[in-house]
């Protein structure tokens, strides 16, 4: 199994730390993992993706150029990216930002409102999170539980005060995917 997942959005949104959480849980859970940030050119508003990529056995190219999984953020990213997954796969959508549609038939589409859901809970700062719940609760991947359970290890010394905030959203991702199938 190798399943290559591309995390885009706008920098400030935090889609660097969800796509690190999501690799750092899957090696946790034993599985071989490359995780592939880029930056776009400006600190704050540019594009930033991150590629992640989960294999049972040891993996050749950190690189994703036809990702099985899209986490879109934002419609520039959408726009960037739409064309480079797969046939058959799968575009999770921040449907709180993107004003825009795929216009491919041949991939499945998960519209999820993440800020409006970050809103009215944890706040739009774990707009982030929520979408890796989401994401998690979808694709199976990796489980919720080693997510939640290692928080504070992969959110690092001196970031444990954030600790209970991205659990709750992620939990909130989770719940409201489950709910929505």
């Amino acid at each position: 199994m190798l399943q290559k997942t591309i995390m885009s959005g706008i920098g400030g949104q935090g889609i660097l730390f969800s796509g690190l959480a999501f690799a750092w849980a899957a090696m946790l859970e034993g599985h071989h993992v490359t995780y592939l940030p880029s930056y776009g050119a400006e600190m704050r508003g540019g594009i930033t993706s991150c590629t992640i990529a989960i294999s049972d056995e040891e993996i050749a190219s950190p690189v994703a150029s036809s990702p099985d999984y899209l986490v879109i953020m934002d419609n520039l990213s959408l726009q960037r990216l739409q064309n480079q997954t797969v046939s058959g796969g799968e575009v999770f959508i921040n449907t709180s930002i993107v004003t825009t549609r795929p216009v491919r038939g041949d991939i499945d589409v998960v519209d999820i409102p993440v800020n409006e859901l970050a809103i009215k809970t944890v706040g739009e700062r774990y707009a982030n999170m929520i979408m890796l719940g989401a994401f998690v609760s979808c694709t199976r991947l990796v489980r919720i539980s080693t997510l939640l359970d290692n928080m504070g290890e992969i959110l690092g010394k001196g970031k444990n005060r954030f600790k209970d905030k991205n659990i709750e959203a992620l939990k909130t991702g989770y719940d409201y995917f489950s709910r929505e199938t």
